[in-house]
């Protein structure tokens, strides 16, 4: 590939005013960091963090002219790794890349290979974008709650923003693995979507949001994977059962968590830190392979929304006012 080959990518610029403009601009790949892999993208999936990075949020990115982007997946262009060849189906989620590295909303990406996942035979590219950092977030949540003793048996699993792209691909993975699920949403227009995922049983978001102020609620769930935070991460723990556990594993309620020690003091309940980003390469592969096998979705493409690059501005606003459902991806 010739470093002046030229390509499109979403460029985020910050003005003198303080403010940020977005904009598609032509890149060469000579701009591109250095890295073992480069890259050329065939999808990239768009997630609340992405929409951040792209308002110039500096707890996301520090440096601009930036392009967000935290997944990708793609063909092999070229590598200097013995472990990846031209052609090779591969994947990027996390670590970096999209927060302070040159991300997935451009044609190209070059990355260290230790960031580098071979795609699973039995996942397309396609699917691993619908799936992208919201689905291996929400796999690696189940999977940490089952490390802890969590099962089907016990009961069911809460999922809180269930209509969010984590939230949509927890209902569905916790379903494909035999749980029963209750889904809380906001949106009145969900319940087909929800039902479609495997959802047992829909509830309002204020379900999930006690106000009491009681430090422990009658238990209705035996474990929760919550996107939210704030009181809603302190009502997933409150109402728990015994012995349960909580994934936490998103803020876009709240930051911030005030409740007592009670439920883990009386109930022992679980709260898991689910950090998706930092996952080791061995854990990685091992959840990806169990996305494309076991816990695979079941007609996972119509989860997706599919649109080009010169969309991506308009979705990231939508993503950002809660006006997205399920995920989408950008088609290169």
């Amino acid at each position: 590939m010739n470093e002046s080959t030229t390509f499109k990518a979403l460029v985020v610029r910050e003005l003198e005013n303080g403010s940020f403009f977005r904009s598609i601009e032509q890149k060469r790949i000579d701009e591109l960091p250095a890295g073992e892999v480069l890259i050329k993208n065939k999808y990239a999936g768009l997630n609340y963090k992405d929409a951040l990075s792209a308002s110039g949020h500096k707890g996301i990115s520090r440096n601009y002219p930036h392009t967000p982007g935290v997944d990708a997946c793609g063909l092999v262009d070229s590598s200097e790794s013995s472990d990846f060849s031209k052609g090779d189906e591969v994947i990027v989620t996390g670590n970096d890349l999209g927060m302070n590295t040159s991300g997935g909303f451009q044609e190209y990406i070059r990355v260290p290979s230790g960031w580098v996942v071979p795609k699973p035979a039995h996942l397309s590219s396609k699917e691993a974008m619908v799936y992208g950092t919201a689905g291996f977030t929400a796999a690696l949540s189940l999977y940490k709650m089952e490390k802890m003793g969590q099962t089907p048996e016990m009961g069911p699993i809460l999922v809180t923003g269930a209509t969010g792209g984590v939230g949509s691909m927890a209902v569905g993975i916790l379903a494909k693995a035999g749980y029963e699920v209750i889904a809380s949403t906001g949106k009145k227009d969900a319940d087909a979507h929800l039902k479609k995922l495997g959802a047992s049983r829909i509830v309002d978001r204020s379900f999930a949001n006690d106000e009491s102020g009681k430090p422990l609620l009658r238990s209705q769930w035996a474990g929760a994977i919550d996107t939210v935070g704030g009181n809603t991460l302190a009502t997933c723990v409150k109402g728990c059962q015994r012995k349960g556990s909580i994934a936490s594993c998103g803020l876009v309620g709240n930051h911030e968590l005030n409740m007592t020690v009670y439920p883990f003091l009386l109930n022992g309940v679980n709260i898991l830190g689910v950090d998706s980003a930092e996952t080791d390469m061995k854990l990685r592969e091992q959840i990806w392979h169990r996305l494309s096998k076991e816990w695979k979705v079941s007609d996972l493409i119509s989860f997706g929304s599919f649109i080009s690059l010169d969309g991506i501005i308009d979705q990231m606003d939508l993503i950002l006012e809660g006006k997205t459902k399920g995920r989408v991806v950008v088609e290169f």
